[in-house]
């Protein structure tokens, strides 16, 4: 008798197991179809977040991230609620393609594969590039997910998606859950978390990464030189010059080098002096951006030296751009400005002599040669470039010759100009 009592719960169980897995394909071959529909679906589509059955909570959170309009987003911080990683990763991913469209091919969700009972992702060693426009608005409950997923997601995977995700949306406020971050015991989490700190650039963190320069894990060590540099972190300085004393590899010398050059203060002055006519270039190029930045008066003739016997582009960017910080704002096509507008035309070095321009645009009168720059004898790479640069650093007078530059024949010159006065507007 308990035998055939046993058959029959066997029987049931195995019955009851078969109308859940159909009923599951059907609510997935349901979502997928709705998911079609577009926007007006995410109503019918929504409910499903709230399934018993993680697969189609899953799919759910997939078919909303699909559609991908502004009605997408409070599901999507809903979704993100969840205690299963995948649907937080996917939820996350899916609040920044809003923002930064396309975003969903290359990030974390398009990695996912499942290992037995584990959900993963795909980790690049680099770091991720990608961030919104600096005057891109981001809805406030979007920040606060974020950084309750930073804190406490489901997975480490999770939480160092929610802190890449923080990054590229420039989310100032979950600055705290990105600090406390720095402190866990996964070096991934904590890298992505010194990545964004470095997108968002608030200098009121800068001394929390220092403790994390002399880090044991290669990776993490670097972003952290590279974020108290970035940030200008003073607490940092000891600790870089200790790191100098026994770099663990060319690669950490470089940073640390940089970093110190960023930060620039007067005591790292005899450091540079002494790695100017180092053998690396790029310690060189270092060097001259220190010497640039700390601006005595008598290193004017050390760089002047440095510029006639330098032959390799990238130090001779950053020796062009510490001549300009010390004083030189001459505009012809051998001046070290010019040289630095010049190379905005070559794509390999226009990522470089950008960022020099960005800084030295800080200074209304090397803003003043840069107008007389954007004349008839400018390229539409040089006109861009020189827009750019006005955007991130220009001032009041920046306004006129944008809004000249706004009606340039050139529509690509135009577009670039108009972007700049939004932003420049913005900042102001």
């Amino acid at each position: 008798m308990r035998h055939w009592a046993a058959l029959l719960v066997l029987a049931l169980a195995g019955s009851a197991g078969s109308r859940a897995q159909e009923d599951q394909k059907q609510k997935i071959r349901l979502l997928r179809e709705l998911a079609r529909q577009g926007s007006p679906a995410i109503e019918r589509i929504a409910p499903y977040l709230q399934d018993e059955d993680v697969e189609v909570r899953r799919e759910a959170v997939k078919a909303i991230v699909q559609i991908g309009t502004v009605r997408s987003l409070d599901p999507l911080v809903q979704a993100a609620r969840d205690n299963d990683p995948e649907v937080q990763i996917r939820a996350v991913d899916g609040m920044v393609n809003f923002y930064l469209p396309g975003y969903v091919e290359r990030g974390i969700s398009a990695t996912l594969r499942k290992a037995g009972n584990l959900i993963l992702g795909r980790w690049s060693d680099a770091p991720n590039e990608d961030v919104v426009e600096p005057d891109t608005p981001v809805r406030k409950e979007i920040v606060e997910t974020l950084a309750r997923l930073i804190e406490g997601g489901s997975s480490i995977d999770s939480r160092a998606n929610a802190a890449r995700a923080a990054g590229i949306l420039r989310a100032r406020d979950a600055l705290p859950a990105l600090v406390n971050a720095l402190r866990s015991r996964d070096s991934r989490l904590i890298f992505e978390a010194l990545i964004a700190m470095q997108k968002i650039r608030d200098r009121s963190v800068a001394d929390r990464v220092a403790f994390l320069v002399r880090d044991l894990d290669e990776r993490v060590q670097l972003a952290a030189i590279e974020t108290a540099g970035i940030l200008g972190s003073q607490e940092a300085v000891p600790q870089l010059h200790r790191v100098l004393d026994a770099p663990r590899n060319q690669k950490v010398r470089r940073a640390a080098v940089l970093a110190l050059a960023q930060i620039a203060r007067e005591d790292s002055r005899n450091l540079f002096l002494s790695l100017i006519s180092d053998k690396d270039e790029q310690i060189r190029a270092a060097a001259a951006e220190g010497l640039g930045r700390i601006r005595k008066p008598q290193d004017a003739t050390v760089l002047e030296k440095a510029w006639s016997s330098e032959s390799r582009i990238i130090a001779r960017l950053a020796i062009a751009f510490a001549r300009v910080r010390l004083g030189n704002r001459e505009t012809g096509s051998f001046s070290p400005l010019g040289y630095l507008v010049n190379n905005l035309n070559q794509r390999a070095w226009r990522g470089v002599a950008l960022p020099y321009l960005s800084e030295l645009a800080l200074d209304r009168d090397v803003r003043s040669s840069l107008y007389v720059m954007l004349g008839p004898g400018a390229t539409r790479e040089e006109k861009t470039g020189i827009a750019q640069a006005l955007a991130a650093s220009g001032g009041e007078d920046s306004i006129g010759p944008l809004e000249k530059l706004a009606k340039d024949e050139d529509a690509a010159v135009a577009r670039e100009a108009l972007r700049a006065l939004r932003i420049l507007r913005g900042r102001l």
